[in-house]
């Protein structure tokens, strides 16, 4: 093994660590490697399916592992579902349930306790969290410069130059596929000829432009997990390291980021471990929620999971995948540009949602609103063409209460909640979502944060930039709530 010193006040801008050495870590502690995507949906993966888009790396990396095919976020907005990663806790539990607030310092991240328990921690490329879950890494970098347009750069070299010795886990973050979108040496890889878009959607010139370059920058994504894969061979490291490939919220395209139906808050989840998965490729379809990975990483660890980890881990997964393991998952939409408060529980039948603002439309957030996709969505409404789920994003008043049969109608176009002799199930997946509010302190606020922007067109500022209504979690201190909720 070659010796190389951590020169982190050249590429990083922290003081230096150590002179270290490569080599594996005790076979008792596996190292952890979290890849996560920026706004990619679960179904925009080869492994899940979509024959259109490229990504080989990851395609591999499910074939020698393990593909979660029932893995939810708790919501579908950047920083909320990140805080809500990385504490194990819903994202009103955290105090970063709206998109850009910040969690208490007194919030503890995993990181955090890997830390504490000799792991080295490093983070780059896109961060959007508190400064509590700063003190979780040893070093960490968010310079966007540095990171390069995709937020991958640093990936490699983050690697190369960690301290030997020790344990490790890596926060890996790209800021593909968020919009905007430029030129990049992907861009290309897909041509808009042959791209067929999703049925909600528009099936126009824009949208089909649209897409290709959305898929561009998952390609990208995808080449630096192969840089990383290899990296993790070269040394020697590969066998005994966790690596986890996932998104925080569902594609930046109206109909999906910030819904809380599968498109906004399902996501790609693969798990690769040699050393504790064995087989040829394996698929767990039972519920997983985005709080579940924190308790597991301490689980693999051998550290004892806190009680304010909400989650619960599913280490056995990885030696049965096919057993069942949650019965429910939950999440929640709150202010992402626009106001809203949505609440979901989804189980492997149902999703009920409870939407306590249904006077709004659901159109997404200002980037979706500003899209190509948008536009001729708009133009297929004033031309009167809009099928009967395109029109969905233009809707008000919509429905307070849905219910979808996940069974017949996996799409989610078909609300129940009306119908007769679907009554005793509404009023279970009802009741089953106001005791998880209950018991952890959610709050549903009469003065919730307005419009940050125009509702049509995007990015057009209102009176209100910048002004901030009740959190939800302040009624019920439900920052100091450590109830988990509803598991079985």
């Amino acid at each position: 093994m070659r010796n190389k010193k951590l020169l982190s006040v050249c590429l990083f801008g922290a003081p230096v660590l150590s002179v270290c050495n490569f080599g594996q870590a005790p076979a008792s502690k596996p190292n952890f490697v979290l890849i996560i995507a920026d706004d990619v949906s679960w179904d925009d993966i080869g492994c899940y399916g979509n024959q259109q888009v490229k990504t080989p790396n990851i395609d591999r990396l499910a074939a020698n592992g393990i593909r979660f095919t029932n893995f939810f976020l708790t919501a579908s907005s950047s920083s909320p579902s990140r805080n809500s990663i990385i504490t194990g806790r819903y994202p009103h539990n955290t105090g970063g349930a709206e998109l850009h607030t910040l969690p208490p310092d007194y919030m503890v991240s995993f990181p955090e306790l890997l830390k504490q328990k000799g792991y080295f921690t490093a983070q780059a490329g896109k961060f959007h969290m508190g400064n509590y879950a700063r003190r979780g890494f040893d070093l960490i970098n968010e310079n966007n410069k540095l990171n390069g347009d995709g937020g991958e750069e640093l990936w490699l070299k983050l690697l190369q130059e960690k301290p030997g010795g020790k344990p490790f886990f890596m926060w890996l973050a790209a800021y593909d596929a968020h919009r905007q979108w430029g030129p990049n040496k992907f861009s290309g890889t897909h041509d808009p000829v042959d791209i067929t878009p999703p049925f909600y959607l528009a099936n126009g010139d824009k949208t089909k432009a649209d897409l290709a370059k959305y898929y561009d920058e998952i390609t990208r994504f995808d080449h630096y997990i192969g840089l990383v894969v290899n990296e993790l061979e070269k040394q020697g490291l590969v066998d005994n390291t966790v690596l986890i490939v996932m998104a925080d919220n569902g594609r930046p395209f109206p109909h999906c980021k910030t819904r809380v139906n599968d498109r906004g808050l399902k996501s790609p989840f693969i798990v690769h471990w040699p050393a504790g998965i064995t087989g040829k490729q394996q698929v767990c379809p039972g519920l997983v929620s985005a709080i579940d990975i924190a308790p597991t990483i301490l689980d693999l660890a051998g550290i004892s999971v806190p009680d304010h980890v909400q989650g619960h881990s599913f280490s056995s997964l990885l030696k049965e995948p096919a057993k069942p393991f949650r019965n429910y998952v939950f999440g929640e939409h709150n202010w992402h540009d626009y106001e809203a408060h949505e609440r979901m529980v989804r189980s492997k039948d149902l999703l009920y949602i409870l939407n306590s603002r249904p006077q709004f439309p659901q159109m997404g957030p200002a980037d979706a609103v500003g899209s190509p996709s948008f536009e001729e969505l708009v133009n297929l409404r004033n031309s009167g063409k809009l099928s009967a789920i395109q029109i969905d994003v233009f809707i008000t008043p919509r429905a307070n209460e849905e219910l979808f049969d996940c069974i017949s109608d996996p799409d989610h176009l078909l609300n129940i909640a009306s119908v007769r002799d679907k009554q005793k199930t509404l009023k279970e997946m009802r009741q089953i979502l106001h005791e998880w509010m209950a018991e952890t302190g959610d709050n549903i606020p009469e003065n919730l944060t307005k419009d940050w922007y125009e509702r049509v067109p995007g990015y057009v500022k209102t009176a209100n930039i910048n002004i901030r209504g009740e959190p939800v979690d302040r009624k019920y201190n439900a920052t100091k709530n450590n109830n988990k909720g509803r598991f079985k």
